[in-house]
C-alpha cells in the first residue's frame, strides 16, 4: 500500500481498509488460526478449565521508552491471565485509529505487538479495525480479549487468603508510570527510565504448585497502594507494609519528589503481587529472585486481622494511613 496516513477510506470496507489489514494486521500478526476473511475463529483448548478476561488501552504517546501501545495490549492482558493461574494462549484484537495517523508508526506498533505476542506464546486469532474522524481519538485505541486455560497447579481466590499471609513484589514499582510521564516531555523531565511493561507468565508459572500461594494479582492502574485496599475491602483484612522494604528506583523517586507523586499509587506493567502463606514466602521470594525480571523482588508487607487500615511504615520509623485512591492518579496511563 502506498498512503502515508490513515484516512476515512481505511475503514469504509471496502479495498483500502482490505490493504490496510493485509499489509499491517495479518503480516505482523499471521498464524494458523488467524482468518482475515472471516469474523469468527475455531479454537482448540486442551482443557475443561477457561479463563477469560478483557481491557482497553488508551496509553499517551502511543510509543514510550520500553514499549508502546501494542507490547502493551498483549503484557496486559497476557498477565491478566497469568496472575489468574492461567496460560494465556488466543488474543483477540480491535483496533480504533484515527484519521491521520501515519501508516508506518502504525506499522512500528503491530509489529511491535506481534513480537510481545509471539513472545507470550499467544496467536491473535480475530479482531476487527474501525477508523474515527480526525479529532475523535487519541491517534490510535486498541482493545484485547485473552483466552487461556487454566493451570491445574494454581489454587488462588481472595477467600484463601489468611490472617498473617505475607506480601511480595516481583520487582520496583512505579516504572511504567514515570516512563510514560517522562516520554511526554512535560514539566522540562527528560530521563532513560524504561517501562516494566512484560509478561509476567515466567513469574507466575514458576509458583504453580505451591500449596502455599494464596492470591496474585498485577498492580496497574493504582499501584501498589490500591492492591492493598483491594485486598482490604475483599477480605477484611489491613495491612502493615514496610516503605524499607518496597522497591523503587532512584529514578522513579527522584520524579515523585520533585512532582509530589506517590510511588506507592503509580502502574506497573510487569509486575505481580503476591499473597502467600508466612512458611513459603521464602521459597517464593527466592524462586522469583532466581528468574528474569524478579531479581528485585521483596517481601513488602503482612495481611492483618486487628488493622481495618492500609498502614505504612515509614523509613523514619512513623507510620501513617494509606488512603484509598480518589482524584485522577496523575499521570494518567492507560
Amino acid at each position: 500500500m502506498q498512503d502515508t496516513h490513515i484516512s476515512l477510506a481505511h475503514g469504509n470496507g471496502g479495498r483500502y481498509m482490505r490493504e490496510l489489514i493485509e499489509a499491517i494486521f495479518a503480516r505482523h500478526l499471521a498464524n494458523d488460526r488467524l482468518d482475515v476473511q472471516v469474523d469468527s475463529a475455531s479454537l482448540s483448548l486442551d482443557s475443561r478449565d477457561v479463563i477469560f478476561t478483557t481491557d482497553g488501552f488508551t496509553v499517551k504517546p502511543l510509543e514510550f521508552p520500553g514499549g508502546d501501545i501494542g507490547s502493551l495490549a498483549v503484557h496486559g492482558t497476557v498477565n491478566d491471565l497469568a496472575v489468574a493461574g492461567a496460560v494465556p494462549q488466543y488474543l483477540s484484537l480491535n483496533a480504533f485509529i484515527e484519521e491521520g495517523l501515519e501508516i508506518a508508526r502504525l506499522d512500528r506498533i503491530i509489529s511491535s505487538l506481534g513480537s510481545a505476542a509471539s513472545e507470550a506464546g499467544v496467536k491473535v486469532v480475530a479482531g476487527d479495525t474501525k477508523v474515527l474522524e480526525r479529532g475523535e481519538g487519541g491517534g490510535l485505541y486498541l482493545a484485547t480479549t485473552g483466552i487461556g486455560r487454566k493451570d491445574p497447579g494454581f489454587d488462588l481466590g481472595l477467600d484463601k487468603i489468611k490472617d498473617g499471609d505475607i506480601m511480595l513484589v516481583s520487582g520496583s514499582v512505579g516504572d511504567h508510570g514515570i516512563s510514560v510521564l517522562l516520554a511526554r516531555e512535560q514539566f522540562g523531565l527528560r530521563g532513560d527510565l524504561r517501562s516494566d511493561s512484560a509478561s509476567v507468565l515466567p513469574l507466575t508459572q514458576a509458583l504453580s504448585g505451591m500449596p502455599g500461594l494464596r492470591f496474585m494479582r498485577d498492580p496497574t492502574r493504582g499501584g501498589l497502594a490500591t492492591v492493598c485496599h483491594e485486598l482490604l475491602r475483599a477480605t477484611g483484612l489491613g495491612s502493615r507494609i514496610r516503605q524499607a522494604n518496597i522497591p523503587i528506583s532512584d529514578p522513579v523517586q527522584s520524579v515523585c519528589d520533585m512532582l509530589g507523586y506517590d510511588p506507592l499509587f503509580l502502574a506497573c506493567e510487569g509486575r505481580v503481587v503476591a499473597i502467600v502463606d508466612p512458611d513459603e514466602a521464602e521459597q517464593v521470594l527466592a524462586t522469583w529472585r532466581n528468574l528474569p525480571g524478579g531479581e528485585n523482588a521483596t517481601i513488602f508487607g503482612q495481611l492483618q486481622a486487628e488493622l481495618s487500615h492500609v498502614i505504612l511504615e515509614t523509613d523514619l520509623g512513623g507510620e501513617r494511613i494509606l488512603e484509598e485512591l480518589e482524584d485522577d492518579p496523575l499521570p494518567r496511563i492507560c
